[in-house]
């Protein structure tokens, strides 16, 4: 189980002014004639219709439906960039190399010399421009490239449902000089525990904790994500996933839960009239609350009162509210 500490402070920063994190993403590169149909036939979202210059969540899957890894993909013109979670890089590596033709598509793993930066809060844009690194896409999921003194980075505008508002990837030196940039300029640094505030904030999974060896997309809330296409055609896993969509339901899915103490879990079981209702996987605690994300049975619905040990906690709609959060 994660479980995050932050002040109001903090919270503050990382919702209504500018945080920026350094985490351990990978970056690989696609590449060839074929490295867009190659990823269409993997990927659970839709990388060929969308426009170049795009940002795109979805997810890598088994044949029988199950996540290997979720990912971000950047398309640019017939090219891709995978920022992946740093302990999926080299299974992914490894299944693309036995998946991928060699004459259509080559995956290039950046790692040694490409860093990610993740922003966070309502005043990024403004502080991006006030840094000299360029205006913020307007659009959801759209990017563009900026040219720093030494070296090109590109820049992603979240999706309408990410938990962030921009990224920043390109050589590590590059992020380095904008990150120092940013943070004289009135950005918070930030560190692994806000990206984990952040993504708990707005109901988001994360590899290792809610997504686990056998957790299907739409346990995880890949639909309301926008990290799934049913229109798009086949791909690895695809028949589970639309099974599901069409003809059945998943018994259990990720929901958020509120109750009001910070002091720390001794378990993380959830119970319900005195049943097993489901297990707690990432705790936010706040100095007068704890805002959490949990793997629940179905009929445990938003509204339902829950206990935790001897907390009373209520079952909540994500992304959790303004009322959620502040009270």
């Amino acid at each position: 189980m994660i479980d995050i500490v932050l002040d109001r402070d903090r919270l503050d920063a990382l919702r209504n002014g500018a945080t920026i994190v350094l985490n351990e993403s990978a970056a690989l590169q696609v590449s060839g004639p074929g490295a867009l149909d190659c990823l269409q036939g993997v990927f659970t979202n839709d990388v060929v219709g969308p426009s170049s210059n795009h940002l795109i969540y979805g997810a890598f899957l088994t044949s029988k439906g199950t996540i290997i890894s979720d990912c971000w993909v950047l398309r640019s013109g017939s090219e891709a960039i995978l920022i992946l979670p740093a302990r999926s890089a080299d299974g992914m590596i490894a299944l693309f190399q036995r998946t991928f033709p060699p004459r259509l598509a080559q995956v290039t793993d950046l790692r040694s010399r490409w860093s990610v930066a993740w922003l966070y809060g309502i005043e990024v844009e403004r502080v991006l421009e006030r840094a000299a690194l360029g205006t913020v896409a307007s659009q959801p999921g759209s990017t563009a490239t900026w040219q720093t003194r030494a070296e090109p980075l590109v820049m992603a505008r979240g999706t309408a449902q990410a938990p962030f508002e921009a990224l920043l990837m390109g050589d590590t030196a590059a992020i380095e000089t904008a990150r120092k940039h940013v943070v004289t300029v009135g950005a918070r640094l930030g560190t692994g525990d806000d990206s984990h505030a952040a993504r708990i904030l707005a109901g988001w999974p994360t590899l290792g904790n809610e997504i686990g060896e056998r957790t299907l997309p739409q346990e995880v809330r890949f639909d309301d994500l926008k990290g799934v296409s049913h229109t798009k055609g086949c791909y690895t896993g695809q028949e589970t996933v639309a099974r599901l969509h069409f003809r059945g339901h998943i018994n259990k899915e990720i929901r958020g839960l509120r109750w009001h103490s910070s002091e720390p879990l001794g378990t993380q079981r959830i119970t319900h009239n005195g049943k097993d209702a489901g297990i707690v996987h990432s705790t936010l605690r706040l100095p007068d609350r704890t805002l959490a994300l949990a793997m629940l049975r179905r009929a445990v619905v938003a509204g339902t009162a829950v206990k935790i040990e001897d907390r009373d906690a209520v079952v909540v709609p994500l992304p959790f509210s303004a009322a959620d959060i502040e009270g």
